[in-house]
């Protein structure tokens, strides 16, 4: 057994040192694919009013996004954990540009699904490939590097609303075309990424293949691995659909609730988002050095008792409180990922494209199905139904401790 765990190590750690140049690379990379989708949520009120749509057809927009966002996730990962393509990183920025500028042009409601269904092909292909080259880069620091990868997203998700206040909702729908030059930014910085992988990957990814990967941790049995992974699949269930209250929905909560403006409300938008930023890059630090495990616990039942707090706060408290819920629910998706990713070792493009796929799925199915509850009753019911989500976090006291049995 510790030789195969040493094999395994190996063949999962091909690079010795963290390779931090290309961490930032693909992390800003992330902020730039994930500025563009963050647009949508953030301009949700200004369609809504210029094509006379109601709550369920917002939501129907999210769900579009999502799920082509989510579907070829697990595809793509499981295609590339057999054969890498450096370079499909920046042919799926090239269809998030497409979609980005048709966005800005579309004329009707069946082209703003179009429109956003393209960013979403883009977003299947860029996630679980650039999750594998945070991995290659970690040099062991898994949770460091996935949680600098998912910094660049979620500052990329905490900057599109407030891009939005100050350029969109002044200047309309058209003003979208003008995010394209940091679509094509990114394609040029992942063209030289695709460089560095292509030139010091390859040659031991081959390796990695050759010598074949487990189908499950060498500590547990084959029915705990699937059961653990269902664990994880229900905790990413809780924390995207509330996540998804928040980006489609936030805006909408404030402006019927303390009448604010559009602009006003993206400002608030801002700030649970960059609170999720820091809160991702805090996550992989600690789990590196406390366990994932405890971690999970706390990002997911710790933001409990403020989402239950959050219907019946003020203003001032309402901000205070969406805040400590984006530091605390967003530490979570860093240590689930790296988890699971020790749990089932070799299949690294897999594990990457089923969690962000199913982030982003259940993101847009929760979008839709609340959007549709919204209308039969109203915003201010949805959050407080949304609020009981992260005491699923109990569930996390049936994952085994990996890092107990490793020592």
């Amino acid at each position: 057994m510790e030789s195969s765990t040493s094999t395994s190590t190996t063949i999962e750690a091909p690079v010795e040192q963290t390779v931090f140049l290309i961490l930032f690379a693909i992390s800003f990379s992330h902020l730039l694919n994930d500025l563009v989708q963050s647009l949508m949520p953030a301009i949700y009120p200004i369609i809504k009013t210029s094509f006379h749509l109601n709550f369920s057809q917002i939501g129907l927009i999210t769900l579009v996004f999502q799920l082509s966002a989510s579907i070829l996730q697990p595809f793509v990962g499981l295609y590339t954990d057999k054969k890498s393509h450096p370079y499909s990183l920046p042919i799926g920025m090239g269809f998030t540009l497409i979609g980005l500028l048709c966005l800005s042009r579309a004329p009707s409601y069946p082209m703003i699904l179009v429109s956003v269904m393209l960013i979403g092909v883009g977003s299947s292909i860029f996630h679980p490939e650039s999750s594998r080259v945070a991995y290659l880069a970690s040099g062991g620091r898994r949770g460091l590097a996935q949680s600098i990868f998912q910094l660049g997203g979620n500052a990329g998700s905490a900057l599109g609303p407030l891009l939005a206040a100050w350029i969109i909702v002044p200047s309309g729908q058209k003003s979208i075309s003008w995010f394209a030059l940091a679509v094509g930014l990114a394609i040029v910085i992942l063209f030289r990424v695709g460089g560095w992988y292509k030139a010091k990957m390859l040659a031991r990814m081959a390796v990695r293949k050759n010598a074949g990967a487990g189908s499950g941790h060498p500590e547990f049995s084959r029915k705990k691995v699937i059961f653990s992974m269902f664990i994880l699949l229900v905790l990413i269930f809780s924390k995207f659909v509330y996540l998804a209250s928040m980006s489609s929905y936030y805006t909408f909560y404030l402006i019927g609730k303390f009448h604010l403006s559009v602009q006003h409300s993206q400002y608030f938008l801002f700030m649970f988002l960059a609170a999720a930023a820091v809160g991702t890059l805090l996550g992989g630090q600690l789990g590196d050095k406390f366990g994932r495990k405890y971690i999970i616990w706390i990002s997911i039942l710790g933001a409990a008792p403020f989402t239950l707090l959050l219907p019946f706060a003020n203003l001032f408290w309402t901000g205070v409180l969406s805040i400590g819920i984006g530091l605390i629910i967003a530490s979570a998706f860093s240590a689930i990922l790296v988890y699971a990713q020790e749990l089932i070792p070799g299949k690294v493009g897999l594990i990457a494209g089923l969690f962000f796929g199913l982030a982003f799925g259940m993101g847009g199915l929760g979008s839709a199905l609340l959007g549709n509850l919204a209308d039969r009753t109203s915003i201010d019911f949805v959050f407080k139904v949304c609020a009981f989500l992260p005491l699923i976090g109990v569930l996390t006291y049936f994952l085994p401790n990996i890092e107990a049995k490793k020592r």
